[in-house]
C-alpha cells in the first residue's frame, strides 16, 4: 500500500498542479493510491480561490482526494462567520486581515480589493457577496485528522501525551514546540505541515513536509509506503532526508 501527501499549499494553484502531475506520473508507474493534503489551501499566495475550486472539483469528479483543514483555512472560515472573533491559537494582536497572516491575499483571488486597508465590516460585507457559499461550506466541513495505514495526517501536529480521539482541533491545526520536540514514538507515523522548513524532512515518528511555499520554496508532494516516504521529483522518487543529528541530543 503506497499514500501520497502534498504539504502546505498557501494559494499555490500552479504549484498544487505541478504536484498532482508528480503525482500523476508515479501512480503510471507504481499503481493508485490516496492523496492526503495537510491543510492551508489559503493566504499568501496569489490564488486561493483556485486552489479551492480544483480540490472540489477533483473530488467531486471522484479523484481519491483528502483534503485536511489547516489552521489558515479555519480563519478564513472563522472571519466570514464572525470577523471579531478571536482565533484560538493565534496571538491577541493579530488578526486574518495582518499581511503577516496573508487574509488579503486570500480575499483579492474572490476580487475583494485592498482588505488591510478599510475598515473591517466593508471588507467583510464584500467578502460575504464575493465567496461561494460552497466554498464556506467545504472549509467549514474539511476534517483535521485522517488516518490511512501506518499513518496519521494532521495539519500542525498532535499534543504528546493526549489520545488520539480526544486531541482539539486548535492542537490539530495550530501547535508547534511541544509537538515538534517530541522524539518518542506517537503510535502512528504523523504526517503534518504548518511548521516552515528548507526541505520535507523525516524525523522517525513524523514527517514536515512544508517546505515553505508560502515564502517562495517548492510545494512537497511525497509518496509513503509504510514508515518510509520519498519526495516526488521529475527524476523519480528521492528518499526523504532525516534530521540533523544534533536534534536528537539532550541537555
Amino acid at each position: 500500500m503506497h499514500l501520497y501527501a502534498i504539504g502546505d499549499i498557501h494559494g499555490h494553484l500552479g504549484l498544487l498542479k505541478a504536484a498532482h502531475d508528480l503525482i500523476a506520473a508515479d501512480m503510471a508507474r507504481h499503481g493508485p493510491g490516496q492523496v492526503i493534503h495537510v491543510g492551508d489551501l489559503v493566504d499568501r499566495g496569489p490564488d486561493s480561490r483556485g486552489v479551492i475550486d480544483h480540490l472540489m472539483q477533483g473530488q467531486a469528479r471522484g479523484e481519491d482526494w483528502v483534503v485536511l483543514k489547516g489552521n489558515h483555512d479555519r480563519m478564513f472560515s472563522r472571519f466570514l462567520n464572525d470577523p471579531h472573533e478571536q482565533e484560538p491559537g493565534l496571538r491577541a494582536d493579530l488578526g486574518w486581515l495582518h499581511p503577516k497572516l496573508g487574509g488579503p491575499a486570500t480575499l483579492a483571488s474572490y476580487g475583494v480589493a485592498k482588505a488591510a486597508d478599510r475598515p473591517i465590516p466593508k471588507v467583510h460585507a464584500d467578502a460575504l457577496a464575493a465567496v461561494p457559499q460552497a466554498h464556506r461550506e467545504y472549509l467549514a466541513a474539511l476534517p483535521a485528522m485522517h488516518r490511512a495505514g501506518d499513518s496519521l495526517f494532521v495539519h500542525a501536529g498532535l499534543r504528546p501525551g493526549v489520545p488520539l480521539d480526544q486531541q482539539s482541533e486548535t492542537d490539530l491545526v495550530w501547535i508547534r514546540d511541544l509537538f515538534l520536540i517530541e522524539v518518542e514514538s506517537f503510535g502512528p507515523l504523523v504526517v503534518h505541515g504548518h511548521t516552515a522548513i528548507d526541505q520535507a524532512t523525516h524525523y522517525g515518528n513524523r514527517i514536515n513536509l512544508d517546505s515553505g511555499a508560502a515564502y517562495g520554496g517548492p510545494l512537497s508532494a511525497v509518496v509513503i509506503e509504510g514508515r518510509e516516504a520519498a519526495l516526488l521529483t521529475p527524476q523519480g522518487r528521492r528518499k526523504l532526508p532525516g534530521p540533523p543529528p544534533m536534534l536528537f541530543r539532550n541537555g
